[in-house]
């Protein structure tokens, strides 16, 4: 039987210890509202999973689905007017 080795060299902590630069830094502060209302719907989604939703259960997943689909609208209407090059 032959082995099968990595083509890459391996994994260490040493070539992860380093941080995020910041303009991925700031995409993730840009997207955070977005997943703050994503983690929101889970959460109601979640709580309907061992009983039936009732009406209450319902409501507030209409309001998190909406809050998604509102910072959704913000972050793509926010990414478009911060093109550069004035192209729309």
């Amino acid at each position: 039987m032959k082995t099968i080795a990595a083509l890459q060299d391996l994994v260490t902590t040493a070539s992860l210890d380093f941080e995020p630069p910041a303009a991925e830094l700031d995409a993730i502060e840009q997207e955070m509202p977005l997943i703050q209302a994503e983690v929101a719907l889970l959460d109601a989604k979640i709580m309907t999973l061992d009983r039936p939703a009732s009406e209450l259960d319902a409501r507030r997943i209409r309001r998190a689905r909406n809050r998604v689909m509102a910072a959704r609208r913000d972050l793509s209407n926010r990414t478009v007017t911060a093109e550069p090059g004035g192209a729309a």
